[in-house]
């Protein structure tokens, strides 16, 4: 019995350690490729709603060119890069170039 626990504690140490290596190089290219796929989904998940639940303010962009949606509570908003809504006043929205 004593054996066994003198190769298993040994094993056990060794496989935490090896373990809390891992975590911590995740945080390289691996966690930064999920970072990205994250935010991509977020993003296309908030427009996605948007575009279902509220309306597209035709004619009009947010100064950067991005989609202005309106809320049910007639609040201006556009989605960013990481799937967040920020919200614009009316006079800060522009025309739309393309019209």
């Amino acid at each position: 019995m004593n054996k066994l626990k003198l190769l298993a504690i040994p094993a056990l140490l060794l496989s935490l350690s090896t373990m809390a290596q891992t975590q911590t190089s995740s945080k390289g290219s691996v966690g930064r490729t999920i970072n990205k796929i994250g935010n991509k989904t977020a993003e296309v998940a908030v427009k996605g709603t948007a575009a279902v639940g509220d309306k597209v303010y035709k004619g009009k962009v947010a100064p950067n060119g991005q989609t202005v949606y309106i809320n049910k509570h007639s609040h201006y908003y556009w989605v960013n890069a990481r799937g967040k809504k920020i919200y614009i006043s009316k006079s800060k929205l522009v025309d739309d170039p393309k019209k």
